[in-house]
């Protein structure tokens, strides 16, 4: 069964909440608890938005999206280019 996936604004809030926590005097493991994910899904949200605030995610956000695009740009450019090859050689 899927559990809710957090947005990464939500996630990087939860990272905050667990560093308050922290600095208050809990073990990773309470502070995790508390905020109701698992050390796994911690560890995983801190090696991906560890040290970011919400300029920074934003801006990767924007980031990735132009990076797909461009990527089925030249995906699409390549196929045309492979297509003419073809024809120009006549095994079509």
């Amino acid at each position: 069964m899927a559990g809710k996936r957090d947005k990464p604004e939500e996630i990087v809030l939860k990272l905050r909440q667990v560093e308050v926590l922290q600095g208050q005097g809990m073990t990773i493991s309470e502070a995790v608890r508390q905020i109701g994910v698992t050390i796994q899904t911690y560890y995983r949200w801190r090696k991906q938005y560890g040290g970011m605030n919400r300029d920074q995610l934003k801006r990767l956000k924007e980031l990735e999206t132009e990076n797909q695009r461009l990527r089925r740009a030249v995906s699409d450019l390549t196929l045309d280019k492979m297509i003419l090859t073809e024809a120009a050689r006549g095994n079509f």
